[in-house]
């Protein structure tokens, strides 16, 4: 069986509240050997790694959404740092970032959030989760910015050229979503430039299913699709882009 890594989905999310056990099996049942769940504030960090504490093949990250980020106390990156450091499981600091779409946060309140998590994840020696919308310069003046070393990915990407011109300068990896897979995906050439070793693959679960779910609940078994639709922008064997994605995903992550 082909083995699949879904390298961005959030498992302690309130949609799978009630049946996550069946979620991770219907997984397995499809190859999805790996998963990493992605926090989106302290207490979602703490309960991400719960999961990952108790489930084979599942680590977790420990951050700030940009959501989040007005919710966030002035304590809260510290205990970002404690949790990322106190466990093995935590592979990743993150997600963070900047959303300039939604704006659920003062812009300025999510550009000083993310400069420290990019700060922490250069500290600690661990990658950084990045969410980017509609913040095309900023985010590209942030890596610009970074400590050097710093190791990253910006997740469910869309566009972006500039952000994506730095993220390839500094050897960042990029992950592609079901988003890929809808007919307004307009990345489609970014995505041919990503070098094969940096390309990861996620559901962002439970968001963004791919179709013939879209408009359902994600969830990590549909990955398959994900790297089903890479496949098809590269001119390339679904088994080939799960295989390189896998391995990308356990190299990114530092993970077995």
């Amino acid at each position: 069986m082909i083995e699949y890594f879904d390298s961005h989905c959030h498992l302690s999310d309130a949609a799978f509240r009630d049946d996550r056990e069946a979620v991770l099996r219907r997984a397995h049942e499809v190859g999805v050997t790996r998963m990493v769940t992605i926090s989106s504030n302290v207490t979602d960090a703490r309960a991400a790694l719960r999961i990952a504490t108790a489930t084979e093949g599942v680590w977790c990250t420990a951050g700030i959404h940009p959501h989040e980020a007005g919710e966030a106390a002035p304590a809260d990156l510290e205990a970002v740092r404690e949790i990322a450091t106190g466990h093995t499981e935590v592979v990743a600091i993150g997600e963070t970032g900047l959303d300039f779409h939604y704006d659920h946060s003062p812009r300025a309140v999510q550009n000083t959030l993310f400069e420290g998590h990019l700060a922490l994840g250069a500290e600690i020696g661990l990658p950084v989760v990045v969410h980017a919308r509609e913040a095309d310069a900023e985010i590209a003046a942030a890596l610009r910015a970074m400590p050097v070393g710093t190791r990253g990915v910006l997740h469910c990407f869309t566009g972006g050229a500039r952000a994506f011109e730095e993220a390839m300068a500094a050897g960042w990896y990029v992950s592609f979503s079901g988003i890929a897979s809808f007919k307004s995906f307009a990345a489609a050439d970014l995505l041919r430039e990503v070098p094969p070793e940096r390309l990861l693959a996620e559901t962002d679960s439970p968001y963004l299913a791919p179709p013939p779910q879209r408009g359902k609940r994600n969830e990590p078994a549909y990955v398959v699709q994900v790297v089903e639709a890479i496949a098809r922008h590269l001119d390339a064997e679904p088994a080939d882009v799960a295989r390189s994605a896998t391995e990308n995903a356990c190299r990114f992550y530092g993970v077995g």
